[in-house]
């Protein structure tokens, strides 16, 4: 059983848990609780590392099991120590350290998500599992986004990271590639200053979908690879709505055209 706060697993969780940097460097990152782990697991992320603690549920034990015939390393660690390292309230006894997997954008893909520059957790976590809810084909995320795979996302997004296909990308690259398709995908954006309302708007075509920052909006570069603005018509008194929920009424306004 680990003991010591200086543990050298402890001191990995404890630098993935809080940088980025780290994160990105090594290609790990945390995810703490069972769903999660199971989520992992289950969508064949390699899980390199397994802490638990006797706070351990049955459901955390079955997990566990699960994971012993694999190559991941399973330790126990003492309550306390676990307390300190989870970012929740009330610690589920698990964490576990993850291998992030390459996943490529599907080349016959026709619905995107372009995350551009959002900076709240909550609000990219919520993003991504109403994404991977609708069934789009893949989340892009342009320099400025936070971390999809920070531990505050990773509980917004309640393990839909594990099933969507989320790449970082710069404008450049983005336009070049959705443009540059044998059949051309095209860039919409999401702009409260105007262009055509949502529901007179035809979606069904291949297209991907700009999502700006509340605080923000979209940025002048998205501008200027657009081809075309949609914005939500809102008839009471509210400038704008909070990023997340602007998308999910634009995603599913795409389900609903496409699956009428």
């Amino acid at each position: 059983m680990i003991t010591s706060n200086q543990n050298p697993k402890v001191r990995r969780v404890r630098e993935l848990l809080s940088k980025r940097s780290e994160r990105d460097a090594s290609g790990a990152f945390i995810v703490e609780g069972v769903r999660l782990v199971e989520e992992a697991f289950s969508s064949g992320w390699p899980v390199e590392l397994a802490l638990f603690s006797g706070q351990l549920s049955m459901r955390g034990q079955q997990a566990l099991d699960r994971l012993a015939g694999t190559n991941t390393e399973v330790e126990e660690i003492a309550a306390y120590l676990m307390d300190g390292l989870t970012d929740t309230e009330t610690s589920q006894g698990i964490l576990a350290v993850i291998r992030r997997k390459e996943v490529s954008l599907p080349p016959a893909g026709d619905f995107f998500i372009i995350a551009d520059a959002i900076h709240d957790p909550g609000n990219l976590g919520t993003l991504i599992r109403t994404c991977a809810a609708a069934g789009v084909d893949g989340l892009l995320l342009t320099p400025g986004s936070v971390d999809p795979f920070a531990p505050k996302v990773l509980r917004a997004g309640m393990g839909a990271q594990f099933r969507l296909p989320i790449q970082q990308a710069d404008w450049d690259t983005i336009a070049a590639g959705f443009h540059n398709r044998p059949q051309p995908v095209r860039i919409l954006l999401s702009d409260v200053e105007g262009g055509q309302p949502c529901w007179q708007t035809d979606l069904r075509a291949p297209l991907a979908l700009v999502i700006g920052s509340e605080a923000e909006g979209v940025s002048s570069a998205a501008r200027q690879i657009a081809d075309d603005r949609i914005h939500i018509p809102m008839p009471g008194r509210s400038e704008s709505l909070n990023a997340a929920i602007a998308a999910g009424i634009l995603i599913f306004e795409v389900v609903r055209q496409r699956h009428p």
